[in-house]
């Protein structure tokens, strides 16, 4: 599966990110760091975008939030976590299903070398 150039731009800073502090930090300071490098970047993106639910006729606002949404192309789920999990990639895949965006990274800075952490999906 190959990405795009957005992409690669979220995972190097996230690298970078990762490269400073390391693991074991909460989800909230990797997101804020991220956030600055991605402004550095000129990256445009918005952070804890809502995400409504659509059910039948009726929108919902369940209080879902994408972590981060990239250039409105690409969804970026950041985790603190010893490790990923099915419940992780399947909260990733939803929040892409329900707003209609094709492609997901899944981050997980709680590892010693975060290639380890990285999930790449495409719809």
């Amino acid at each position: 599966m190959e990405f795009d150039d957005l992409s690669n731009r979220v995972i190097g800073c996230a690298i970078e990110v990762h490269r400073h502090p390391g693991p074991g930090l909460l989800e909230s300071t990797y997101e804020n760091c991220l956030a600055y490098e991605l402004n550095l970047k000129a990256v445009k993106f918005k952070r804890q975008h809502p995400l409504p639910v659509f059910y039948k006729d009726i929108q919902l606002d369940c209080g879902y939030r994408i972590d981060l949404l990239v250039e409105n192309d690409l969804i970026v789920e950041l985790k603190s976590v010893e490790e990923l999990k099915a419940i992780h990639e399947a909260q990733l895949l939803t929040y892409m299903k329900l707003s209609c965006i094709k492609k997901g990274l899944l981050l997980n800075f709680n590892v010693k070398k975060l290639k380890d952490g990285i999930r790449r999906f495409v719809l």
